[in-house]
């Protein structure tokens, strides 16, 4: 086996939400270095969506929706499943944050949070079901990525209280899908991004900045996740010598993409 062997993605076919920007962006552009036949990418807004399809080449397809709804969730797969006869990834990386006062914060701003990251990635997945497991087998199984956050595992000092509680969330909600799903040859990983201030976090009236303003401290630990070390965790987590259940079990991965040496496997057996 060479080394081009260990990394390459030729053959498959991705799905990555939320794949116009900033994270889900570096995602596609890491699967497109690793030779990947396709990659189809989501997003509301279809000028940014369009544009970065455009922009990344005739490999990378554009799907509008708005996947936080079920009527959305149901479009996409059913404009997929008559593109594509198999889905060999799956990336749910949409997601959305919400800041305001404890005393303040509203119930729209814990719902549409709690949809997007919690509800989405795993209705996402089970709709897609048949597209792959028709990808999967033994010895080339399927994955699906779940984007998580350090926030998920420890306490920020922002007022985020919807978002954190959904990556939490999220993250042993991937290990329960992974437990399942281990049984039908699709791996389920997830993947915790680390500081970096996503598009959604800006600031824009009802949302927080990261609390400088207020003199909180920086979120500890780690550089800023930019282009140059974006690409390591997603082709590592689709080589061979990277499949997290052969011969061990049940084991999810939660990873800050911070770059070497910041990684943070949870393992678990069944």
């Amino acid at each position: 086996m060479t080394l081009e062997d260990l990394f390459s993605l030729k053959g498959r076919v991705a799905l990555v939400t939320g794949g116009s920007r900033g994270i889900g962006r570096m995602i596609v552009e890491g699967f497109l270095a690793a030779g990947i036949d396709r990659v189809y990418i989501t997003a509301r807004k279809g000028g940014e969506l369009h544009e970065t399809a455009e922009e990344l080449g005739d490999r990378v397809v554009p799907i509008q929706g708005d996947i936080s709804t079920m009527e959305g969730i149901e479009e996409l797969v059913s404009e997929l499943s008559g593109k594509e006869d198999k889905l060999d990834i799956l990336v749910n990386n949409a997601g959305a944050a919400w800041g305001a006062d404890y005393t303040d914060f509203p119930e729209a701003g814990w719902d549409k949070v709690m949809d997007l990251n919690v509800k989405t990635p795993f209705f996402l997945t089970q709709k897609l079901h048949t597209l792959l497991t028709a990808a999967a087998s033994a010895d080339r199984p399927a994955k699906v990525i779940n984007i998580t956050s350090v926030d998920g595992q420890r306490v920020n000092p922002w007022e985020t209280y919807s978002n954190q509680a959904s990556k939490a969330a999220l993250i042993h909600l991937t290990r329960r899908m992974a437990a399942r799903l281990v049984d039908d040859h699709i791996y389920v990983t997830s993947l915790g991004r680390g500081k970096r201030q996503a598009h959604s976090e800006q600031a824009r009236g009802r949302q927080v900045r990261y609390g400088r303003h207020r003199g909180l401290p920086r979120q500890p630990g780690g550089r800023l996740h930019d282009r140059r070390n974006g690409h390591r965790g997603w082709r590592h987590r689709q080589r061979p010598s990277a499949d997290p259940f052969r011969g061990s079990g049940c084991r999810t991965l939660i990873e800050n993409c911070n770059g070497p040496g910041r990684s943070r496997p949870v393992s678990f057996k069944r």
